[in-house]
């Protein structure tokens, strides 16, 4: 037997649980945007090459990418919501899954404008007018941008651990009825 058949393999160091937690958040947020991201792409290319060109409608391109954005926040939102951040969305009341849409609408309306951004950028600033400029405007460098925006957002401020709000205690272990016992100090004996 050799040397190298002899020597045992060294032990990993166990992976911390946050960075687990974190890896699987970033692989289920990837996977759901992947969903989102084909809605986006496959809705503005329809809409720029037809109803929406720009021959026809000068705002055709910013319209298509309004429309197919929206359609997308749509479908990431019922994806993280129900797989990538299960845990710790909010849960009971209908004012808190409302409060939990509406924050998830603001930060991806702010990271669907850094895409948006990118397009008026590359469309209107820098004259790159063709449709391939639109999608490697707003589908390759402004979402990169908006995706690393909007993952940090969703996780510290939409479904983070310290927003989850905890159903309210009962009212007797929030107000306890003070009564004395018969035979106790405090208690009337005559």
């Amino acid at each position: 037997m050799s040397e190298i058949d002899t020597v045992s393999p060294v032990p990993r160091a166990p992976v911390p649980r946050r960075l687990r937690v974190l890896a699987s958040q970033a692989t289920s947020f990837l996977l759901v945007g992947g969903i989102g991201l084909v809605i986006d792409v496959v809705v503005f290319n329809t809409l720029r090459t037809t109803v929406l060109s720009p021959h026809d409608v000068h705002s055709g391109p910013i319209i298509a990418k309004v429309i197919s954005t929206t359609l997308a926040i749509a479908a990431n939102w019922i994806g993280n919501r129900y797989w990538t951040f299960r845990a710790e969305r909010r849960r009971g009341s209908r004012s808190q899954v409302v409060r939990e849409a509406v924050e998830f609408g603001a930060v991806s309306v702010a990271g669907s404008l850094i895409a948006l951004g990118c397009l008026w950028i590359s469309h209107y600033a820098l004259g790159y007018t063709s449709l391939l400029a639109d999608n490697v405007a707003t589908n390759v460098l402004g979402l990169a941008l908006g995706t690393a925006f909007r993952f940090a957002l969703y996780r510290w401020w939409v479904f983070g651990t310290r927003r989850i709000v905890l159903p309210p205690a009962p009212a007797d272990v929030l107000h306890p009825q003070v009564t004395s016992a018969p035979g106790r100090a405090g208690a009337d004996v005559s």
